[in-house]
């Protein structure tokens, strides 16, 4: 079982950006930068002893004040902003902060570095478009007060000014740091925000995954706790249908029977309703659950080839592990990967020992490209298409998504992985061998994932109701 990948590309790729910001959260910072410029400009004129426009100061915060009070009374507390409304309120504050530059100084102001905020909030929960548009609007208006600006002065009337060379060199390091700085949170936040994406794509297919196995169990503990009550009306039906060939009406009804009994375990092989856990669905050779979980991808025209068998150190039956859901899907992501860019054969190989299992799913397809090998199990990771990789799976879109959830639902369950090549790149395809593709290396501590020999030996108890 597998992610639909219409669905999860619907799901996981459109852009979550345009309602990230409440309008509650840029109230806020806007109040906090009103009180932040009330107090500067205060303690400036009257601590300081700087000459300073408070008239135009203060209509400049009064204007952030009125812009607070109006959203206050029109939006509710939870409003949402969409990235265009986001952008001008960003680009208000970033103008009003301007403003209050031009009128104390532009550059000569140490607190003109505060211009980096509003990028800075942009990058973080914006798109790229409003990003940039603030950005250069950024850069336009620190070159602007950069040059024309009210100088600062003492009460006695002495200018304070920066030398120019130190006035070129802020000018400098704030359109790097607006640059820098906007990239960087931009980079972080979008890769928290993929793995969030992937993370929930992977929950979902655990999920589904769980409900598969639950319904496996459902359907194994109806087969066994009906089996005995069928048997015995398919054997009485059929002993009545015998003794009541005298009377037709009557061994036709008792053949009826019979044949409801049959269609009773037919139905019971393809479905069943909330039941008992069966607890023999809990564990299983680790042969059996590799089998189960290669399953739907052994009959799509390449050999799956299996093999186990112990190390030197490990006991000769195979371990008896847990039936976990991501045990099983994280193994069938990778069966699919390997079947998919496979050429005939994929072998799957397990060796134990007394401590690890190991898990080796090899093909004889291309291998993994070079200079992704370091990065696979990323999530969203892409490659370019090519002729090959279309050919080799028509309307596949490589995202990394299913190397991704397989690698976290395996690494859930204790197990390490690692991707390799097995053929020499310098070597021509008829040189390389047969197992010249893709490697993958799935590592388990035994005791993380092994039953207990007294629970896998023992008895098992009464099947369980499932909470429903």
């Amino acid at each position: 079982m597998s992610l639909d990948p219409d669905q999860t590309r619907t799901l996981l790729m459109r852009d979550l950006r345009s309602d990230w910001v409440r309008l509650q959260t840029l109230l806020v910072l806007r109040w906090l930068a009103v009180l932040g410029q009330t107090v500067t400009v205060v303690v400036a004129s009257f601590y300081f002893g700087l000459r300073v426009e408070l008239g135009l100061c203060f209509l400049a915060i009064g204007s952030s004040v009125l812009s607070n009070m109006i959203a206050m009374t029109v939006f509710p507390p939870n409003q949402r902003l969409h990235d265009w409304d986001a952008m001008l309120t960003l680009l208000f504050d970033l103008t009003q902060l301007s403003f209050l530059l031009f009128l104390t100084g532009g550059l000569n102001n140490p607190f003109s570095l505060l211009i980096l905020a509003p990028v800075t909030i942009s990058a973080t929960a914006l798109t790229m478009r409003s990003t940039l548009i603030l950005g250069f609007s950024a850069i336009v208006m620190i070159t602007l007060i950069a040059f024309y600006h009210m100088p600062l002065r003492m009460r006695d009337g002495e200018m304070i000014t920066l030398p120019p060379l130190f006035l070129l060199g802020f000018w400098i390091a704030i359109v790097i740091g607006i640059v820098f700085l906007s990239a960087y949170a931009r980079r972080v936040t979008k890769e928290i925000h993929t793995m969030s994406q992937a993370l929930l794509a992977t929950q979902e297919a655990l999920a589904r995954e769980q409900k598969l196995t639950d319904l496996g169990g459902v359907v194994a503990a109806a087969a066994h706790e009906l089996g005995t009550p069928l048997a015995t009306i398919k054997l009485v039906s059929t002993e009545l249908a015998e003794e009541l060939e005298d009377h037709p009406e009557l061994a036709e009804d008792a053949r009826l029977i019979r044949e409801q009994a049959d269609r009773c375990r037919d139905i019971m092989r393809d479905m069943g309703r909330a039941g008992k856990d069966d607890l023999h669905m809990r564990s299983a050779p680790v042969g059996a659950v590799v089998r189960e979980a290669a399953d739907p991808h052994t009959d799509r025209g390449i050999e799956v080839l299996f093999d186990f068998a112990p190390s030197e150190g490990g006991q000769a039956a195979q371990p008896v592990i847990r039936r976990r859901p991501e045990i099983i899907h994280g193994l069938r992501n990778l069966v699919q990967n390997a079947v998919d860019f496979a050429d005939n054969t994929v072998w799957i190989e397990g060796v134990w020992d007394a401590k690890a299992l190991r898990l080796t799913l090899t093909d004889d397809g291309r291998g993994y490209p070079p200079d992704l090998l370091g990065r696979l199990g990323d999530p969203f990771l892409r490659r370019r298409k090519s002729p090959q990789n279309s050919a080799k799976r028509p309307g596949y879109e490589g995202m990394g998504l299913g190397l991704f959830i397989a690698k976290t639902l395996l690494e859930r369950s204790g197990a390490s992985i690692t991707f390799r090549n097995a053929g020499d790149p310098f070597l021509l395809v008829e040189e390389s061998g047969a197992r010249r593709g893709a490697v993958v290396e799935v590592s388990w501590p035994l005791d993380a994932i092994r039953v207990a020999d007294q629970e896998a030996k023992g008895p098992l108890g009464e099947n369980r109701q499932i909470p429903v």
